[in-house]
């Protein structure tokens, strides 16, 4: 089916901001894992990996719309050593994320293109109701009891680093 050109460029506008978000969480998974906070760094990969199902929703459609994937293109990674830092880069990256999915259903209602938009509300259910909310359960956390009891129980009894 040929798709809405705009619509098309918009999906791969998208599919940068969710292929950047992807890589950002696997540097930051990884600097847990070294660091030995392995619960962070359990929650951080799987962030990792849900990006990349977004991906490939974006990709697919894009692909049924007669268009190209744009896997080249990339926004600059805000990485960090600091974990709240990280997780406010994190958050960042996927308000911002949350912002461009709006915009792209706004911009399929205007365009009567309601199989796209159905596509993308579960990409927008996941990045506000489950990434963007416990990222800011996180950071809260990290105020309420403070950045080394936080540290404390991002750790695995067990892990190398514990």
């Amino acid at each position: 089916m040929k798709g809405n050109q705009k619509i098309i460029a918009a999906l791969n506008k998208l599919l940068a901001y969710e292929m950047t978000a992807s890589d950002q969480y696997f540097v930051h998974a990884h600097i847990y894992d070294d660091m030995g906070l392995a619960h962070l760094y359990d929650r951080i990969f799987h962030e990792h990996q849900e990006e990349l199902e977004h991906a490939k929703v974006l990709i697919e459609r894009i692909i049924f719309l007669q268009g190209t994937p744009d896997l080249g293109q990339r926004l600059p990674a805000n990485l960090s050593r600091e974990v709240p830092a990280m997780l406010q880069h994190d958050l960042d990256m996927e308000l911002t994320v949350a912002a461009e999915l709006k915009a792209l259903i706004a911009l399929c209602e205007q365009e009567r293109d309601y199989v796209t938009r159905e596509k993308l509300m579960p990409l927008l259910g996941d990045t506000e109701e489950d990434h963007i909310h416990w990222l800011e359960q996180q950071l809260g956390l990290i105020k309420l009891v403070g950045l080394p009891n936080y540290l404390q129980s991002q750790t695995r009894p067990g892990h190398p680093a514990s």
